[in-house]
């Protein structure tokens, strides 16, 4: 007769045997369930690489390399992690995130790109010249919007601060600034006369930083400017690149300090003391790749006396088109011409 003991082995038996059972079963359907998902993923790359070799077949290749194959996964992993960023972004979006970079496809749309970008240098006390400027062709408030709109050209007055950083200087053109909107104030620069040459640097810098356009005007406060006929000269050779218009001269580097036109570094241009070609500087201007140019490179820029000569030694070394434009040279007034100097 069997004892208790062995009684109680043979009814737990099937307990354990059940357990085991249903373990094992757990187990493989896990398996199963991995190795199914395992298998629809390559099967989903399998397909995506066969379409591959299908293109590739219909141009002439015959076979994928393993770099290629490597590139196609991983092309679908970048896919799917970008789905899902973008899924984020989405709910981030109905969450109140706002980017504070446009996308280009709403209304803070990337704006047509500008014909020209002039600055007009100008100094302190001289708002008789900037008013009369308003007045005859640059136009202010609306209409300065307008001509922005209307024929992508923005006129901007250029200035450097005082020496006297917050001065009564500063202040008054702070002022005019505030009620006119159309200064560039330049607050690294010191407006002092012998640093037009730098001013200038700068203003081409920050214009094209700031400003997307197809060329930059330079222009001198007492200069009148037919507006219409200098962006005519400009639309006509938007098909160039790396271009520098202007009155085209060159002239006697004078080493007499008492002259109006000394240059310090005379010595640089050689014996024959003569200038190379450059545009006068009451009016010249740029391609939006030199302006790039100028900006890169400001800080190892050389600058000269003069602000028409430090130009054209920067262009000077590159592959740059010099254009002798006639109807921008201002110093007399003739047929044809779109400026005057006052």
């Amino acid at each position: 007769m069997p004892s208790r003991e062995s009684s109680h082995r043979l009814a737990g038996s099937p307990i354990r045997s059940r357990i085991s059972s249903l373990m094992l079963a757990m187990f493989a359907t896990m398996a199963s369930l991995y190795v199914a998902g395992r298998l629809w993923q390559d099967a989903e790359n399998r397909v995506y690489m066969i379409k591959e070799i299908d293109k590739r077949t219909d141009k002439g290749q015959t076979a994928i390399s393993v770099d290629d194959t490597l590139k196609i996964i991983a092309c679908r992993e970048q896919e799917k992690k970008l789905s899902a960023l973008e899924m984020e972004l989405a709910a981030a979006k109905k969450g109140g995130f706002v980017s504070k970079y446009s996308t280009g496809n709403d209304a803070t749309a990337k704006k047509k790109k500008l014909l020209a970008v002039i600055g007009i240098a100008t100094q302190f006390g001289r708002r008789r010249n900037r008013n009369a400027i308003r007045k005859a062709w640059m136009s202010a408030g609306a209409a300065l919007k307008k001509l922005e709109n209307e024929k992508g050209i923005v006129p901007r007055f250029v200035i450097g601060r005082s020496a006297n950083r917050g001065d009564s200087l500063d202040r008054d053109i702070d002022v005019e600034s505030r009620q006119t909107n159309d200064f560039i104030i330049l607050d690294d620069h010191v407006e002092v006369p012998e640093e037009i040459s730098k001013k200038t640097k700068l203003f081409f810098a920050h214009a094209a930083e700031t400003w997307e356009a197809e060329f930059y005007v330079k222009v001198n406060d007492d200069v009148y400017v037919k507006i219409d006929g200098l962006a005519a000269i400009l639309s006509a050779n938007l098909d160039k690149p790396r271009i520098y218009i202007g009155c085209m001269k060159s002239g006697e580097v004078f080493s007499e300090p008492g002259n109006k036109w000394y240059e310090p570094d005379w010595w640089k241009f050689g014996d024959g003391k003569s200038y190379f070609r450059h545009a006068s500087g009451e009016i010249f201007a740029i391609s939006q790749e030199l302006a790039q140019f100028v900006s890169i490179n400001r800080s190892i820029l050389r600058t000269f006396a003069h602000d028409d000569i430090s130009a054209g030694s920067w262009f000077i070394g590159l592959d740059v088109k010099h254009i002798d434009e006639a109807k921008l040279c201002c110093s007399s007034w003739s047929s044809g011409a779109v400026c005057a100097a006052g």
